[in-house]
């Protein structure tokens, strides 16, 4: 579906600030430095309050959320006050990423469209709130590739996990009659993917890995499983997150999960499940019935 060229630039400097994640800050003098993603995040909000995707109620919880962030990610390791606020920081990114806070108006950019003969129609969304969330828990609250040697580790390690998820997931979704084999190229199939890597993978990556799994393994950490046991848990609460999809889909994405959280745990990387998550939905999408068929 169409929309205004307003909305259309509010989510293209949404994506660009989680692109600018990576980059080093900008000196603006001797004792200040500025994030570039910060610039584009405001610029972004700007652009959505006039075109209608937020309004100040929105706009202003957006803000409370960065500060309790930002005081979640430079408070004193370890201690209670770094707990508690990083705890309210998951609970508002979970609250955005679930639409429960008002004041969004997300548009729809595909409606009802069926691409394969016996799938079910889709519909798709771009998420401001849910992509928000994921920016700043991305940006402040998860451990990330900081140079070309951690970055060529990471892919030396992750290749495996993206390889073996790939295949566990699509062939049990196979298996059981969830999805064939269906091999198409749309009109839709990059707004779809960039779509679904900006607003979707990035958020429940950096909530369920980023978050859950390294903060929960790092108090488990006394315990000789206890990273393996955070693993787990993350994968099964990914799982259950998808439940309104039915069983068979918490058992497919409970795979995912454990594919994902295993891609994280090999590398203490964010990026890794990341990049294992959007190609396993790229793979889906563009290979395979999608999203399932009726």
């Amino acid at each position: 579906m169409a929309i205004s060229g307003l909305t259309a630039l509010t989510f293209i400097l949404l994506a660009a600030a989680i692109c600018a994640v990576w980059l080093p800050p900008v000196r603006i003098s001797r004792r200040m430095a500025l994030p570039p993603w910060s610039g584009c995040f405001v610029a972004a909000a700007c652009c959505g309050l006039a075109a209608g995707v937020l309004n100040p109620w929105s706009a202003a919880a957006l803000a409370i959320f960065c500060g309790i962030a930002y005081l979640a990610a430079t408070a004193r390791q370890p201690s209670v006050s770094r707990i508690l606020l990083t705890a309210a920081a998951a609970i508002v990114a979970l609250a955005l990423a679930l639409h429960r806070l008002p004041g969004f108006n997300n548009p729809l950019l595909i409606s009802a469209l069926t691409l394969s003969a016996g799938a079910a129609p889709f519909s798709q969304y771009a998420n401001f709130d849910k992509g928000a969330a994921g920016l700043v828990l991305l940006a402040l609250l998860c451990r990330r590739a900081d140079s070309a040697a951690a970055w060529r580790d990471l892919l030396k390690k992750t290749w495996p996990a993206v390889l073996a998820t790939t295949i566990a997931v699509l062939g049990a979704a196979t298996w059981v009659g969830y999805v064939k084999a269906d091999v198409k190229l749309s009109q839709t199939t990059a707004l779809f993917l960039a779509t679904n890597l900006f607003f979707t993978v990035v958020a429940e990556e950096a909530f369920f890995r980023g978050v859950l799994q390294d903060r929960l393994a790092a108090s488990l950490a006394r315990f000789r499983h206890g990273p393996m046991a955070a693993l787990v848990c993350s994968a099964l609460l990914f799982g259950a997150a998808h439940a309104a999809g039915g069983g068979v889909y918490v058992m497919l994405a409970t795979i995912a999960g454990f594919g994902y959280a295993y891609a994280y745990y090999a590398t203490q990387r964010i990026e890794a499940p990341i990049i294992a998550h959007i190609a396993v939905n790229a793979v889906h999408f563009i290979g395979f019935t999608y999203p399932y068929l009726r």
